[in-house]
Formats: C-alpha cells, structure tokens, sequence
C-alpha cells in the first residue's frame, strides 16, 4: 500500500476548511491501495517522509510567507531527508488574505532544495474561501492519491 503524507497547519477555520476538502479528496472511495496520513506540520518528523511516497503540504501566508510552523518541518526533516527523498511528489495549498506568492515561492524553493517533484500545481485561495476553492482541494487530495495507487 502506498502512503500520502499530508502535512498541514490549520490555525485558522479557513485552513482547516481546506485540509478538511483536501483529505476529503484523498480519501475518496474511488482511490485504492493509499494510506492517508496526516500530521499538523510541528509533529511531522523526517520518519513521516521517509515512509511517504508522496507529501501534500498546507500552510496559510503569514506576512508574505509559509507559516513557521511549515518553516519549522522543513528545517527539521531537510538535512535527514536530502538524500533519500529525491524525487519524492508533493503537492501544496495555502491560504492567504491578501497574497499567497512569497509562501508558494518559499515551499517551492525548499522543495525544489530537496529534490522532490511537483505533482500538481499548487492550490491558492486568496480571501475568503469558496465552493471552487474547496473543490480544488479536493481535486488535489485526489490527484496526488491517485498519482501513488498501486491500482493506476
């Protein structure tokens, strides 16, 4: 069986409404043979990675940045992870109020500093959050399960 790592921080009903959308997606009966787990990003360690076959990442944008939480795994897990996570698929969505672009470019430079491969663009949600915000959660859930089913 194949295991998604979703690594989230939800502070805010906003952020928790899309992990929420996003597991949903990755949960989705019509996806087999992948184990979703999640951790809030201060409890995910470089064991969670190792044993992942793909990461979906969450974060709001805080002053123009990921959270320091999502800061905070990818300081712990990246010396541990450089080397044996190569080409590891990742996904991502954030939140922002105003702007989302310093966050996104901040996680997609670490990853890219790890090695791993985007497996779909990231999902950003400016303002509030809507019914098509929600459904590209979903739909990025979905998508990175189903990149790893053993089933595809």
């Amino acid at each position: 069986m194949s295991r998604l790592l979703i690594v989230h921080h939800t502070t805010s009903p906003s952020t928790h409404e899309l992990f929420e959308s996003v597991r949903r997606g990755a949960t989705t009966d019509e996806i087999t043979g992948v184990e979703v787990v999640t951790r809030p990003a201060l409890a995910a360690t470089p064991s969670d990675v190792f044993d992942a076959d793909a990461v979906l990442l969450g974060t709001p944008a805080n002053i123009g940045y990921m959270s320091g939480a999502l800061k905070h795994f990818f300081d712990t897990i990246y010396y541990p992870c450089l080397e044996e996570t190569r080409r590891l698929p990742y996904g991502l969505y954030v939140h922002g109020n105003n702007d989302t672009t310093g966050a996104v470019r901040a996680v997609e430079s670490i990853a890219g500093g790890l090695g791993w491969e985007r497996a779909a663009a990231p999902v950003t949600i400016v303002g509030p959050v809507t019914k098509a915000g929600l459904d590209a959660c979903w739909e990025l859930g979905a998508t990175l399960a189903a990149s790893i089913s053993p089933e595809d």
